[in-house]
């Protein structure tokens, strides 16, 4: 169920059965070679919307854009300020709990997104806290999740892309969004075949070390058909991750 395509009578049905949601996040960066502009949010927006169906939940709005400031050397990319995620997310985060939802579960396609959102949901609990003695606030819950940490997916990067995985641009998530978008699959040449690994600070560090966009992996052997197997491995353990999370 999308929280897009409902109508508000809806969306008040459901809150009556469950009062949790699930919000894609992700970003709006390069991711290589042959990686879409959009991979992050678009691997975090398709994993929710099965993950949703799987577990009868509410799916939010995605959030595409996240905090990839590093990226900002390669054109496409675009990135909000982690003083601005901290207030997307506080505030949607409130909207939300105005009508009843108090279990928000991000469903994250980025790493530069972790401790932004984390800081987020400390100045949530923070809010509350320290609001005047008497007021009723609303006991609010909130975790991220990172869909490549599901055990299935670091079993099938191991299996698929034994040692060419790295950590961006990788061959999972770039197979993910050419199993979502299979008119938009890429074909480029990697040299080296795969991608040299190592640390950086701002975009122009990050463009220095890492020239074609990738850092330790070979998103060369991303397929719609790898997509697909790792879809639907991961999607049932996501959905199993929310329903322990909302029951909490």
């Amino acid at each position: 169920m999308l929280l897009h395509l409902s109508t508000w009578a809806e969306v008040e049905d459901y809150l009556k059965r469950s009062t949790g949601i699930i919000i894609p996040i992700g970003s709006t960066e390069q991711h290589g070679p042959n990686g879409l502009v959009g991979t992050d949010a678009i691997c975090a927006e398709v994993l929710a919307k099965a993950v949703g169906e799987a577990a009868q939940a509410l799916v939010g709005p995605t959030i595409n854009v996240g905090m990839a400031q590093h990226h900002l050397g390669f054109p496409g990319s675009m990135t909000l300020r982690p003083s601005t995620l901290i207030a997307v997310i506080r505030d949607m985060v409130v909207s939300l709990s105005r009508h009843g939802f108090d279990r928000f579960f991000f469903l994250n396609g980025h790493g530069g997104n972790v401790a932004t959102a984390t800081a987020a949901f400390s100045e949530i609990y923070a809010e509350a806290s320290m609001a005047p003695a008497g007021q009723n606030s609303p006991s609010l819950r909130c975790t991220i999740k990172n869909w490549w940490e599901a055990p299935s997916a670091k079993r099938l990067s191991g299996e698929l892309f034994p040692g060419e995985e790295g950590a961006h641009a990788t061959p999972s998530e770039v197979s993910l969004t050419f199993h979502a978008y299979p008119q938009a699959v890429k074909q480029a040449e990697m040299s080296p075949r795969v991608a040299p690994w190592g640390s950086f600070t701002d975009s122009a560090d990050y463009r220095s070390r890492f020239p074609d966009g990738r850092i330790g992996s070979n998103p060369a052997l991303a397929t719609a058909a790898h997509g697909k197997t790792i879809m639907q491995a991961v999607v049932p353990e996501l959905a199993d991750s929310y329903r322990s999370f909302v029951a909490a």
